[in-house]
């Protein structure tokens, strides 16, 4: 037998290109910090928290605080899970702090 026919017991090695095959990363979870309103924080705490931590503009900050106080919650901004969760407890740590019971969580988006 001569030809291309290729015999059961041939140990001759496949040729081919070898290919390697890539996860598909996936996008993380994001999460939305938000502030919760309560009678006794005062709005100027609250403000210097949002230009603190959250690095917003004063007039941004003003914003949210206006949010916060008059529909009793405003979103800080949209963070990965870890992130999200620093920033709360660096809320919760200055709120403890400067004892005032501002409430800030995350939700996921």
């Amino acid at each position: 037998m001569s030809g291309p026919e290729k015999d059961e017991n041939d140990n001759t090695p496949e040729r081919g290109v070898a290919t390697k095959v890539r996860p598909k990363t996936k996008k993380p979870s994001m999460y939305r910090v938000v502030l919760m309103n309560d009678d006794y924080t005062p709005m100027e705490f609250v403000t210097s928290i949002l230009m603190g931590i959250f690095k917003k503009s004063k007039e941004d900050a003003m914003k949210i605080m206006l949010n916060v106080h008059q529909k009793g919650v405003g979103t800080c901004g949209v963070y990965t899970f870890e992130i999200a969760e620093t920033k709360v407890a660096q809320v919760m740590e200055a709120a403890k702090r400067a004892q005032h019971p501002l409430q800030c969580t995350l939700e996921k988006t």
